[in-house]
């Protein structure tokens, strides 16, 4: 099995799904866009993710590869690849497919519980009723045609989607490690403006390793569903 993910900033890395693939016996390559535009022809790989990044999708002035990857991205999907996006990722899964990605009402950076919906089928992946997960996003979009939502949070409806049998956005991050989430902070921090659903630096990086431990088992759980997917 092969996995490819695409990285946009040097602080946005796999985190905990890299142990992950490595345990699954994947093999790993990268396009970080940071450092080059080369991507990948689509016979070699089977899963792909998506990481999150600062940027907007609607920022292909002044990252023109965005337009590059959103049509990357586009292919992977009618090929039937499995893909996983993450906040950013998530944005430019829906924004690849032709949807509106905008500003949500409300940032929403820190740890706050999303709600798992009701699933609609054993086809489509089951959210618990309610985790509490790392969020850092201040926008939202429009679902695609035919996505199903499988979870949500009082500041943003559309947290967590599932496009037929092997594609999931997910706008909050599962693969935080205590590492990668000092991280954030440190190349972030100007964003952590006090707000109802905006937590302070200290609130955000005291946490427990069992907060860490219960996102990234979600995440095992995700990444275990699109792999039984893959082509």
């Amino acid at each position: 099995m092969r996995a490819h993910y695409l990285q946009h900033v040097p602080f946005e890395d796999l985190g905990n799904i890299a142990p992950w693939l490595e345990s699954a016996g994947y093999q790993i390559t990268a396009t970080k866009f940071y450092e080059s535009t080369k991507i990948p022809n689509l016979e070699q790989f089977d899963l792909l993710i998506i990481m999150g990044g600062p940027m907007s999708v609607n920022d292909e002035d002044r990252f023109p590869w965005l337009r590059t990857e959103k049509q990357f991205i586009r292919q992977a999907i009618e090929c039937g690849k499995a893909v996983l996006g993450i906040c950013l990722g998530a944005q430019l899964i829906v924004s690849a497919l032709g949807e509106t990605v905008y500003p949500n009402r409300r940032k929403e950076i820190g740890w706050f519980p999303v709600e798992g919906l009701p699933r609609k089928s054993k086809a489509t992946f089951c959210f618990p009723q309610s985790i509490e997960v790392f969020h850092w996003h201040g926008e939202t979009f429009d679902l695609p045609d035919g996505a199903v939502l499988l979870a949500k949070s009082e500041a943003c409806q559309n947290q967590a989607f599932q496009l037929g049998q092997a594609v999931i956005g997910l706008q909050f991050h599962l693969e935080t490690t205590p590492e990668s989430a000092k991280a954030m902070v440190k190349n972030c921090r100007e964003e952590l403006l006090p707000s109802k659903f905006v937590q302070p630096e200290t609130m955000i990086l005291d946490q427990a390793p069992d907060k860490y431990q219960a996102i990234n088992d979600l995440l095992a759980k995700i990444l275990l569903f699109l792999s039984k997917k893959s082509t």
